[in-house]
């Protein structure tokens, strides 16, 4: 009697351990903001667990470089940019676009209307805020585009490397900084500026392509059934996340709150970038659009003699994972 108790303990251990949840772990490109609603969504109404997922979402900051994550194995999925993640495909990590939920852009220059900036060849002469850290490269390959040197100088711009906030813009450091859509833009309008004292410049209008917060894996993880497996579902969950973000933006920024652990956050401010996310990943199903990575290919190609990439990428993107994920 004894051995039958202990077998079916054992078989009952067995059969626990294989209907364990698979973990999987996402290094977002920034700190917990609705920027990444989509997510927390997903996990907080619990479309991972539906499709069989333990997933642990790491916020992002100032010192967290998601590449090295992945690389060093902290991480099984990345939030980045295209244009930063082709960067770092060229010198040597092999990484590969698995999902775009995002298909518009939500990057622009704000400016100080009393500069006299009112176009990218009045840039001339002045100083702009940029971002680092992979982010310079749209900038770059805009410059570069319209013929205007980033070495300073009456004929070229002056590149402040731009910390993560507005203070260069509101304390005069900077003529024209980098905003996003969503939330720099805003933390400007919140400061008491009005929008008629600035003038703005988005990226995609300046046909500068940058296909943003797209998801990461490493090329060599896809060739494991069981890995790819479970990024199918991890996409489909997001993604279902994503479009009842998208109908439900306040409950949305409330659900990012309530995962906010550092207390920066308001619920005012989230709610106000969650509504502006929602215009970005709306019409997005979440497969990369082919003609919107050869537009960044393109971009990122024309920078005359030091381009971003220096030749077109092979591998750098997939529809393995959404074919299956989202059909």
């Amino acid at each position: 009697m004894k051995r039958m108790i202990l077998a079916a303990a054992a078989s009952i251990g067995l059969a626990s351990m294989a209907q364990a949840a698979d973990d999987v772990t996402l290094q977002l490109k920034w700190v917990t903001q609705a920027q990444f609603a989509g997510y927390y969504v997903a996990l907080d109404k619990g479309f991972y667990t539906e499709e069989d997922l333990n997933v642990t979402i790491l916020p992002g900051g100032p010192d967290i470089a998601p590449s090295q994550v992945l690389a060093g194995g902290g991480a099984d999925v990345m939030i980045d940019w295209l244009p930063s993640a082709l960067a770092v495909r060229e010198k040597g990590l092999p990484i590969v676009n698995i999902a775009q939920p995002f298909k518009s852009s939500g990057l622009m220059l704000t400016c100080w209307k009393d500069t006299g900036i009112t176009g990218p060849q009045d840039f001339k002469g002045h100083t702009i805020g940029v971002w680092f850290y992979g982010n310079e490269y749209p900038f770059l390959s805009w410059m570069s585009k319209e013929g205007i040197s980033t070495e300073g100088g009456p004929d070229g711009v002056t590149v402040l490397k731009q910390g993560f906030n507005v203070d260069p813009l509101l304390q005069r450091q900077a003529d024209c900084i980098s905003t996003m859509t969503y939330n720099e833009y805003n933390q400007v309008l919140e400061a008491g500026v009005s929008p008629d004292d600035l003038v703005t410049f988005k990226y995609e209008d300046q046909g500068v392509a940058t296909a943003e917060d797209g998801l990461y894996v490493l090329e060599d993880n896809l060739k494991d059934p069981a890995f790819a497996d479970k990024m199918v579902r991890f996409v489909r969950a997001s993604m279902k996340g994503w479009k009842y973000a998208e109908e439900h933006p306040d409950e949305a920024a409330q659900i990012v709150m309530d995962n906010d652990t550092t207390g920066a956050q308001t619920i005012e401010h989230q709610t106000s970038m969650m509504a502006e996310v929602a215009k970005l990943t709306a019409g997005s199903n979440g497969a990369l659009d082919e003609a919107d990575y050869q537009r960044t290919v393109d971009t990122l190609l024309a920078g005359g003699s030091d381009p971003v990439i220096t030749k077109a990428p092979e591998g750098a993107w997939t529809h393995q994972i959404t074919d299956l994920a989202l059909n």
